[in-house]
């Protein structure tokens, strides 16, 4: 199971944004790649994808820049994930009893299995916010302890 570039990227900068949320006014993209030490030109192209999902809000000209869509505590790491990378899933091997995808010997169990995980992966990002990360990075409580899972 893997996030993609592109996602981790999304959440750097949506986290970015969020940990700076009281200043007045957008955010450059400048600022926000200095801050993440993130390259500029694809972070814009992340920042797009972001917009069009509706999850940040441009400004244009002096002073212009983005801001966050929604409040911090309603965005999941789910939604920014699937904003830039589409629909959570372990693999490309398509859907149980779809397509004669149970046509082969013990193929159905294994596409059984990866939904699964792939349904996992997406209700374990969906159990976080960005509000939950803003708390994490300020300290304010425990990181995600990575044994912990069940």
């Amino acid at each position: 199971m893997r996030v993609s570039t592109r996602g981790d990227y999304a959440c750097r900068a949506l986290l970015s944004l969020a940990l700076h949320e009281e200043q007045s006014g957008p955010t450059s993209v400048r600022d926000i790649a200095e801050r993440t030490g993130l390259p500029q030109p694809y972070l814009e192209q992340i920042l797009l994808s972001l917009k069009g999902a509706g999850l940040v809000r441009s400004k244009r000209g002096v002073g212009g820049g983005y801001v966050l869509a929604r409040p911090v505590n309603e965005v999941t790491l789910a939604e920014v994930v699937a904003a830039v990378d589409g629909p959570i899933v372990a693999g490309d091997f398509g859907q149980p009893h779809q397509d004669g995808a149970c046509d082969h010997e013990g193929q159905c169990v294994l596409l059984a299995v990866w939904a699964d995980v792939g349904n996992h992966m997406k209700d374990h990002l969906a159990s976080f916010t960005l509000a939950d990360m803003v708390d994490q990075a300020r300290g304010n409580r425990p990181m995600v302890r990575t044994h912990d899972h069940h």
